[in-house]
């Protein structure tokens, strides 16, 4: 029988697996709305997608990949309030 924490790995590993492509897959969609225009969707699409990336970051404890989303998220919120 496995034990807690080989199924604790195995949960976070599917729930990371499902942020990870998720995120892609709006990320996607935020470029397929820029690319016809369909502005702020296009915006709040990638605050989703950079949102997940961080969140996958985090699961990983990957601080490079937490930082660039980070980083994204805070230049993307200031150019949204500059408007």
């Amino acid at each position: 029988m496995p034990s807690s924490v080989a199924q604790r790995s195995a949960a976070v590993d599917r729930i990371t697996f499902t942020v990870k492509w998720g995120a892609s897959a709006i990320q996607i969609m935020g470029y397929t709305a820029t690319a016809f225009g369909w502005t702020p969707w296009n915006l709040y699409l990638f605050l989703v997608g950079v949102l997940g990336w961080f969140t996958v970051g985090a699961l990983w404890n990957d601080k490079a990949l937490m930082l660039v989303h980070l980083v994204a998220l805070v230049a993307m919120i200031a150019g949204m309030t500059n408007g």
